[in-house]
């Protein structure tokens, strides 16, 4: 407690609590203006998240920092293929591992073939790919904060499965004809007294002409989150920061002021640059302010004053000298030339710029060198760190937003293909009701870490496989592969090589793993002697 220099109505004097400095007026008393409101997080974020994902679009669309943050946060999260690997729990639904593994393996490569289909079928609006949706998603995690679509129930020609998801822009969501906000409806989510979401309104009607959305009037769809049967029909994913929150809030709120200024500085230090690059050139003469006076206003100045500059002008005209092409201007007595130049100071921008740029990185969940593109002052250690914990953030990333989209999408499909017979499962304890989790529990192999040096990180791979701390499957995992498929492809080169005379991999003989080198092993062992 310390004194406030304040004092009570009985003279005694008022204390300050001094606990956390970062609670009270800090030190010097700074941070007693600094009194933000004490608010939950929909009470935060929902009156302005319109304002906020406007201003994120606009960067997105304008500016090449956050642009190229958002793609990178695409890229690392999602990368080129987002490809399943079914994690069927065969042991708690009773069913034999032989059995439940080729199953497992059939729904992949079904499923794979339909979502990653050219016609694009598993989109309602056949536009993008499965990966393209999640990819998609990802991106709007990262400027809406949030991702939203819809499963729909869609017949086509030519189309295998009808389960099919539109996209839904989280514009589109909000309270009919612009009611208030309450604890049962908030931002166009519907929530129980538990303050789970039931269902969303959706805008349907189409933007103006000025591509804006008028939220008091017009129509609104109602989607339930799930069917009464449990399938999810309307899928939002977020990461909520705090219990009781509706709505995210996107990535780029914290940093979009300085993002913006970084623009203007940008800009106009590239103004700077080009006043730099021009210049002024001015004649000097012998005339003095008063002569020059009486030119201009005196009597007949105008008159003498045009004379005079047609004369100048007739004599620098004829004046034409010139050495290697360049015009040297032959002045009269008493003139000179003078070259005007612009100040050129830096004033601190490179530094400025680059502690801006690590302020962006850090809301990103990147490293300098990834959001700025240099590794000029970077080596092997420094560089790998940045890069594994950047990778750290992009996993949690991956599970929780885009892992869990895909695993949403996989069960609705999942659930299509066994009730319409197109996949036939192994005999079963439980049900695909009865134990939905089980049956729809799926991992999601995205894209791979960065290799800095790929020899270490190679070695390192097999060192921990040797020591018995990874699997193959978690390794090939991280270089975006399905170890599975690279056994596969790798037992049917072997073979390949083998039946055209061509002799195995130096790795395969390594290993031991052809009859060649066996009976050269068993004839070493046969001609060595006894000891």
């Amino acid at each position: 407690m310390k004194d406030s220099g304040l004092v009570a109505l009985n003279g005694d004097p008022l204390r300050e609590y001094c606990g956390y400095r970062g609670g009270s007026g800090g030190f010097g008393g700074q941070m007693r203006a600094w009194t933000p409101p004490v608010q939950s997080a929909d009470a935060a974020l929902l009156p302005n998240i319109d304002m906020g994902n406007a201003r994120a679009d606009d960067l997105v669309r304008n500016n090449a920092i956050a642009h190229g943050g958002v793609q990178m946060h695409i890229d690392n999260v999602v990368g080129s293929l987002f490809r399943p690997s079914y994690k069927l729990n065969y042991k708690v639904l009773g069913m034999e591992e032989k059995a439940a593994r080729e199953f497992m393996k059939e729904a992949e490569q079904a499923f794979i073939e339909y979502a990653e289909s050219p016609y694009c079928y598993i989109d309602a609006e056949r536009k993008r790919t499965f990966t393209m949706l999640v990819r998609a998603v990802a991106g709007g995690h990262c400027h809406h904060g949030e991702a939203m679509g819809i499963s729909d129930w869609i017949s086509r020609p030519g189309a295998m499965f009808k389960t099919a998801i539109q996209l839904i822009s989280p514009k589109r969501v909000s309270n009919p004809q612009g009611v208030i906000n309450s604890a049962r409806l908030r931002q166009g989510i519907k929530r129980d007294r538990y303050g789970a979401a039931v269902g969303a309104y959706i805008k349907e009607d189409s933007y103006s002409d000025y591509g804006e959305l008028d939220r008091f009037s017009g129509k609104w769809r109602y989607v339930n989150r799930e069917t009464r049967w449990g399938r999810p029909k309307f899928i939002h994913v977020f990461e909520p920061l705090e219990p009781g929150q509706t709505r995210g809030a996107n990535l780029l709120m914290s940093m979009m002021e300085q993002m913006q200024s970084l623009s203007s500085l940008q800009n106009h230090k590239l103004q700077n640059a080009i006043v730099n690059a021009m210049y002024a050139a001015v004649i000097e003469s012998e005339l003095d302010s008063e002569q020059a006076f009486q030119l201009i206003s005196g009597e007949g100045g105008a008159e003498q004053m045009q004379k005079w500059m047609t004369y100048m002008g007739e004599y620098h005209s004829a004046a034409n000298i010139r050495m290697g092409g360049t015009r040297i201007p032959h002045l009269i007595p008493g003139e000179s030339l003078k070259l005007l130049h612009s100040a050129n100071a830096d004033n601190g921008f490179t530094h400025l710029e680059s502690s801006i740029l690590r302020f962006l990185a850090a809301g990103f969940g990147l490293s300098y060198e990834q959001i700025a593109r240099d590794w000029s002052k970077v080596n092997y250690s420094s560089g790998r760190a940045s890069v594994n914990e950047s990778f750290r953030y992009t996993m949690g990333k991956r599970k929780v937003i885009a892992s869990r989209f895909a695993s949403l999408v996989f069960a609705n499909w999942l659930e299509e293909a066994l009730h319409r017979g197109y996949l036939v499962a192994p005999k079963s304890r439980y049900s695909f009701y009865e134990r939905r989790e089980a049956w729809t529990r799926c991992e999601w192999i995205g894209a791979g870490r960065l290799s800095i040096d790929g020899l270490k990180e190679v070695k390192e791979a097999i060192l921990r496989i040797e020591g018995g701390l990874s699997t193959y499957e978690k390794e090939a995992a991280l270089m975006g592969e399905d170890y599975i498929e690279l056994f596969e492809q790798q037992q049917r080169e072997v073979q390949e090589r083998k039946a055209r005379g061509l002799p195995p991999p130096s790795w395969v003989l390594a290993a031991g793993f052809t009859d060649e080198n066996n009976e050269e092993a068993n004839n070493n062992a046969k001609s060595a002697p006894n000891q």
